[in-house]
């Protein structure tokens, strides 16, 4: 059981990968009436990229959605310190840690990945307050697919590194 333990928080770091990758290549917000408007995840994150308006690509001037940049660093730290734990758990580097510090540093990366997950479905909100819409036009756009996704992938990440946390702060040593 503590050999196959070692490899979960790889598991976790896949999933956050995944949920890094769909909120970056997905379309971020859509227009309900499936007329093909749609903003680029790179548009909710930095503000910028790619958007299609009726059939028209082009470049998207607009303001970031601040929830989706949120997520997308809580998404990245999360992975550097899973991956940081995930090496150190495997012994690679010959450095004997403490688990419950293993622990701790699980217990962060999942704070992380839960919270980016909940930020994920505030975007379309955040991203429709940013760049001033009113009510209505916000009420007729819906979040995408690849956000819902990334969202729950983000919290199934920090849910399969609740395991090896639990196992860290019980471990004697």
């Amino acid at each position: 059981m503590k050999k196959v333990i070692k490899f979960v928080p790889w598991i976790g770091l896949v999933f956050g990968l995944v949920a890094f990758i769909l909120l970056m290549a997905c379309k971020s917000v859509i227009l309900k009436d499936n007329s093909g408007t749609w903003y680029s995840g790179i548009a909710a994150i930095f503000a910028g990229g790619k958007m299609s308006l009726l059939g028209y690509e082009g470049d998207f001037d607009g303001k970031l959605a601040w929830t989706a940049l949120l997520a997308w660093i809580f998404i990245l730290s999360g992975m550097i310190i899973v991956l940081g734990a995930a090496v150190l758990a495997l012994g690679v580097l010959k450095v004997n840690v403490n688990p419950k510090i293993m622990g701790v540093l699980n217990l962060v990366a999942i704070g992380l990945f839960i919270t980016a997950g909940v930020l994920t479905f505030f975007t379309r909100g955040a991203f429709g307050a940013a760049n001033e819409w009113s009510q209505s036009t916000l009420d007729s756009y819906v979040l995408g697919g690849g956000y819902i996704a990334a969202g729950i992938l983000s919290i199934v990440a920090g849910a399969v590194l609740a395991v090896p946390t639990v196992l860290d702060f019980v471990a004697k040593k």
